[in-house]
């Protein structure tokens, strides 16, 4: 199953968007990104939590034909 997080998923006003098979690869993706565009957000606890919250799972549709 694929997890996928967006900015816009958070409320920011920024297009960026990731998809990974696996939460701590999704969420090393976020880290970075943060890190670079968005200093204002400190990524303590409370904030991954917050953000772990967002993550979208969705079903992988590309098997299912075969």
């Amino acid at each position: 199953m694929v997890k996928s997080i967006s900015c816009k998923d958070a409320g920011k006003d920024c297009d960026w968007s990731a998809s990974t098979e696996s939460v701590e690869e999704l969420m090393s993706l976020v880290t970075e990104h943060v890190l670079a565009e968005h200093k204002e957000i400190e990524l303590n606890f409370e904030n991954i939590t917050n953000i772990k919250s967002l993550i979208k799972k969705i079903e992988n549709d590309c098997n299912k034909n075969l």
